[in-house]
């Protein structure tokens, strides 16, 4: 069975996926997580993949920021998308290429567990052009900001997408979209 390529993110209701300074903190904000049912989305994602791709500023975020001492994507193998890449650390490869070809080549490999996608507009405007993601699954949180960095990018070709599933779980609402 092929690979299936995943785009697993969280948005605010008018999709963005950080402010214009590039923050993402409003994203976790434990009104959203907390009620009467548990969120499993993130769970039931990381049992299914074992490669992550991301941009070279969601890596830094990542690192320098949000997680410092305990890089939480440690288990998977990992792709940095890159201008100025570094030398590869364990299973992080930074890679200045064309994500397409990349994930084009990680898709023809055989392997039991899927692909993630995580990151901006850098990373998924040409995945999304190329036809590579297969699953579109999107947390919505109920936060507008009027303006910042938005999940699909003015790059992206118009594409028409089949939903599959919608449900709450406490204030988030995640779709699923295949193409």
């Amino acid at each position: 069975m092929a690979r299936k390529v995943i785009l697993f993110i969280t948005q605010t209701l008018d999709g963005y996926i950080a402010n214009s300074d590039g923050k993402i903190d409003f994203l976790w904000n434990d009104k959203f997580s907390t009620g009467s049912v548990v969120d499993r989305e993130y769970e039931k994602l990381s049992k299914r993949v074992n490669t992550v791709i991301m941009g070279r500023h969601t890596y830094n975020q990542i690192v320098n920021g949000m997680s410092p001492n305990d890089y939480p994507y440690a288990g998977y193998e990992n792709y940095v998308m890159t201008t100025h890449p570094l030398p590869d650390e364990d299973n992080i490869h930074f890679v200045n290429g064309e994500v397409a070809k990349l994930v084009s080549d990680l898709k023809a490999k055989s392997s039991k567990g899927d692909i993630w996608i995580i990151g901006g507009s850098n990373v998924i405007a040409p995945l999304v052009n190329a036809d590579l993601i297969d699953i579109y699954h999107i947390g919505i949180v109920p936060i507008i900001l009027g303006k910042g960095i938005p999940l699909f990018s003015d790059r992206v070709i118009p594409k028409e997408l089949s939903l599959e599933s919608a449900k709450k779980v406490n204030e988030i609402v995640y779709v699923e979209y295949s193409h």
